[in-house]
């Protein structure tokens, strides 16, 4: 089964980058917690996309570590909600 979230952080990312602001990140995630799509959108700044076939580039990359399923289930949204933000932020 596969399961989607969207988390929103309110902190910086303790980079050059700091400036984009705070984030929400969409995460594409399979039961294991491995996280095969996901996307991050910042206030200020630009959105971030990574699949398995675009793992990673100069800001950043799809997550390197399993999600807690658990842990995320108050931030699972429906499916349509995902693909609605995936083809937004222009992907497939």
């Amino acid at each position: 089964m596969t399961h989607y979230f969207r988390r929103r952080w309110e902190e910086p990312r303790g980079d050059e980058h700091d400036d984009w602001g705070h984030s929400d990140w969409y995460f594409e995630v399979g039961d294991d917690g491995w996280v095969s799509r996901q996307v991050e959108s910042y206030d200020r700044g630009p959105i971030l996309r990574y699949d398995l076939e675009h793992q990673e580039d100069e800001y950043g990359g799809l997550s390197v570590v399993p999600l807690d399923i658990d842990e995320f289930e108050p931030f699972e949204i429906p499916r349509e909600a995902f693909e609605a933000v995936w083809r937004k932020m222009g992907v497939g």
